[in-house]
């Protein structure tokens, strides 16, 4: 099970290849809100707290303060399984277990899952308590959003987290194309790692507005690389559209 990414921005990708995830779910995920050009609604989450979207901050209007992640230990991963999917918890193994950099109201953590049918749920949750609000879960589905249908995401929102912060909290799924994925933030280049693990991934960042910006946070756009360090997806250069085949 993935536990923590690094701290440490980058914009040069690992040459390790990706697990394959064939990963058809019950219930059809939206595509993430933040950064993307498109005609469906942005979500907020249910129970999140104060979810900005579909704002973009100017150059030097923010900080991305954090994206470093703490693992959540097996036993409170399965207990937050247990809140957010009830009798289904048990068909379903975490891959992915971690704290945010930054805590808002309702959220400090997240925990992707994955049953033997490859299909994958995310569960947000807060605390120690092993309890999830993610209630219904959000589940993946059988349809790839993006040029390539490389990358599918499942949810994607910035929550406050003290005056002038924001916690940012995106997950999603990648092809066996992809070998690493990065995020970078409104205009700022910087890349910063995804935690992945076994074709799901998960980004997260603590980001300043300052007091003198925007009051919102900027946009979030993922990035993905194959084995030889070639960008093959970028959500800025490549808009993400909803595929509507059956």
């Amino acid at each position: 099970m993935a536990t923590a990414a690094t701290s440490t921005p980058t914009a040069t990708p690992a040459a390790a290849p990706a697990a394959t995830p064939a990963a058809p779910a019950a219930t059809p995920a939206a595509p993430a809100a933040q950064g993307k050009p498109s005609a469906e609604p942005t979500a907020t989450p249910s129970g999140a707290g104060s979810a900005v979207t579909g704002a973009t901050a100017t150059p030097g209007a923010f900080t991305v303060t954090s994206t470093a992640t703490t693992p959540i230990d097996a036993g409170t991963a399965a207990k937050i399984l247990g809140s957010c999917l009830g009798s289904d918890a048990s068909r379903y193994h975490a891959v992915i277990a971690v704290r945010t950099p930054v805590a808002s109201s309702d959220t400090d953590g997240v925990v992707i899952a994955v049953n033997s049918a490859n299909q994958y749920v995310q569960c947000e949750s807060k605390g120690d308590k092993g309890t999830s609000r993610s209630v219904p879960a959000t589940f993946i589905n059988d349809r790839l959003w993006g040029t390539g249908h490389l990358i599918e995401f499942f949810d994607s929102f910035s929550t406050r987290a003290g005056a002038g912060q924001f916690l940012t909290l995106g997950a999603g799924h990648y092809t066996s194309d992809v070998a690493k994925v990065t995020i970078s933030y409104g205009d700022d280049p910087t890349q910063h790692p995804a935690v992945m693990a076994d074709g799901a991934f998960v980004y997260t960042a603590a980001v300043s507005t300052g007091p003198n910006a925007a009051p919102f946070p900027p946009d979030p756009y993922v990035h993905a690389f194959n084995a030889d360090g070639k960008e093959i997806y970028n959500q800025k250069t490549q808009p993400t559209v909803k595929n509507t085949h059956p």
